[in-house]
């Protein structure tokens, strides 16, 4: 694919936050990050908690500040825009939060939940309950969600509530942060389909971050790995998470659970020899 098959591109990207205490020197927590997400395809982003893949997605949303490098979302430097400027950028970058239970507010109806974000693009009262309606069936809630509150759904409902408020006004590029990671296993799966669904009818991009490589080799078509604010390793999903060439994604591979006691007793065997190999401190 050529570059014109991008849709979002990060060149070389950091981000510093202030250190802890006085005189403390800035916590660099991306070193010089770069990646691409493709027009309608999804970028899994993995690694462990502190590896800077959360701040990579709030760099996107503007949400924290960058102090060097390039974000290009659809021919256009983001890195820096204005808030005018973001509140327009909002139609074309949406985000599904991790907590289905903090991301909704919960003194709202799902209808007045899914209408702001088309009552301030300028729809009318009667198109965006119209819009509404479909987004709710286009999730699978029924239609008589649109009157009740979060409080009234279960976790997995509520993440298809945040799923249908992110599509309201047709994004091309929804960066999901860790979106399925509340859910119990049989309720993930069931979300995780639904993005699929979602995109392969829409076209829409992911940036699809989390800490789990499974879930990360269902949704993804191509992976990239984060650790200690850098990028490792990328390439398609189906390779980096079955034949991983740099030691952390192996380690990553290892640590994952397996349906199976004699597998599972098998890989924590492995990945404690890996731990344990002379080689692994300086890997790490």
């Amino acid at each position: 694919m050529t570059k014109d098959d991008d849709l979002l591109v990060i060149e070389d990207l950091r981000v510093s936050f202030p250190g802890k205490g006085w005189r403390a020197a800035p916590n660099e927590v991306l070193k010089g990050v770069s990646l691409n997400v493709r027009r309608g395809e999804t970028l899994g982003l993995v690694g462990g908690s502190g590896s800077g893949k959360t701040t990579i997605g709030r760099a996107v949303l503007g949400l924290v500040p960058v102090g060097s490098g390039g974000i290009t979302f659809a021919g256009e430097r983001i890195e820096r825009a204005t808030g005018r400027r973001r509140r327009l950028l909002s139609r074309d970058i949406q985000v599904v939060f991790q907590d289905p239970y903090t991301s909704l507010n919960p003194s709202l109806t799902i209808g007045d939940t899914l209408s702001e974000p088309l009552r301030a693009q300028g729809q009318g009262r009667a198109g965006a309950r119209r819009r509404v309606g479909d987004l709710l069936e286009r999730v699978g809630l029924p239609a008589d969600a649109a009157s009740r509150l979060p409080r009234e759904f279960s976790g997995g409902q509520r993440q298809r509530v945040a799923i249908a408020r992110a599509l309201a006004i047709g994004p091309k590029l929804i960066v999901c942060d860790e979106p399925v990671s509340a859910l119990d296993l049989t309720t993930r799966k069931t979300v995780l389909d639904l993005f699929l669904e979602i995109q392969e009818r829409t076209g829409v991009s992911y940036l699809f971050v989390s800490h789990d490589l499974a879930v990360i080799r269902y949704i993804s078509h191509r992976v990239a790995v984060i650790h200690h604010g850098e990028i490792v390793e990328t390439g398609e999903a189906a390779e980096v998470t079955t034949r991983p060439r740099h030691p952390y994604t192996r380690n990553l591979l290892l640590s994952a659970p397996v349906a199976d006691v004699a597998g599972q007793r098998a890989r924590r065997e492995a990945f404690e020899r890996a731990y344990a190999g002379p080689n692994t401190s300086a890997e790490r």
